[in-house]
């Protein structure tokens, strides 16, 4: 007996040794430049290891947030870098975004006004010839894919019944998320922009709280984690 024992043991530890280390960062299934698909059809592309890892405060989390506003609202706080999707019973989800850079940043209450998946990106004309005075040329259109700097989803912000430009969109720079880097849009990671698109319709409220202060009075105040809704998936 002692014989198989030290022969199963061995084997253990030779398995062990064969197999790739993981951490809690780490793209499930990514591969050195490869591509994997994962239980939800957002296609994950291993990134550079020297890219900067997105900051555990910027996970998707449930938590306690007191609010006058009604469930099923948007609440983008552009200073934390933070969207709550308010879920009522003072409980909300919050994700970690990217957002404008020095003077792109922006304030106000807009609407979902249309959403797709996997969108193409029509850069504005003015971004177009901002980017070719850098000498870097954008198309006039990119179709939608893993390359699309939309990312996986897209919601588009509309105001009085007009297309603001601005979106809450995916990214194929997840290093970004926590950053003021945008030319305006909200930016978030795929698999939480995914997780938003299923759960926010056409005619959600989004309240954009930041510069110039257009959102108008709203109060919501972070509580913090709320762990029985993080152990028990509350709210979805």
């Amino acid at each position: 007996m002692r014989k198989y024992a030290s022969i199963l043991l061995a084997a253990a530890v030779a398995v062990t040794a064969i197999m790739p280390a993981t951490s809690a960062t780490a793209f499930p299934g990514a591969s050195q430049g490869g591509q994997v698909e994962t239980t939800s059809n957002v296609m994950l592309v291993a990134q550079p290891q020297s890219k900067k890892q997105v900051a555990q405060k910027y996970r998707r989390t449930k938590v306690r947030l007191v609010t006058d506003q009604a469930p099923g609202t948007i609440i983008v706080d552009t200073h934390n870098k933070f969207l709550y999707h308010v879920e009522g019973n003072n409980r909300a989800t919050r994700y970690g975004i990217g957002v404008g850079r020095d003077g792109f940043g922006w304030s106000g209450v807009v609407k979902v006004g249309r959403k797709a998946e996997w969108p193409t990106w029509t850069p504005p004309a003015e971004m177009r010839r901002r980017e070719a005075k850098k000498g870097r040329i954008l198309p006039v259109v990119q179709p939608g894919g893993e390359d699309n700097p939309l990312g996986a989803r897209a919601l588009y912000l509309y105001k009085g019944g007009r297309d603001t430009i601005f979106r809450i969109h995916g990214t194929n720079q997840p290093w970004t998320i926590g950053q003021n880097m945008s030319s305006g849009c909200i930016r978030m990671m795929n698999k939480d922009v995914e997780h938003l698109y299923a759960r926010a319709g056409v005619g959600t409220k989004v309240i954009v709280v930041g510069p110039g202060g257009k959102q108008g009075a709203i109060s919501y105040n972070d509580r913090g984690v709320d762990f029985l809704g993080t152990l028990f998936g509350f709210g979805g």
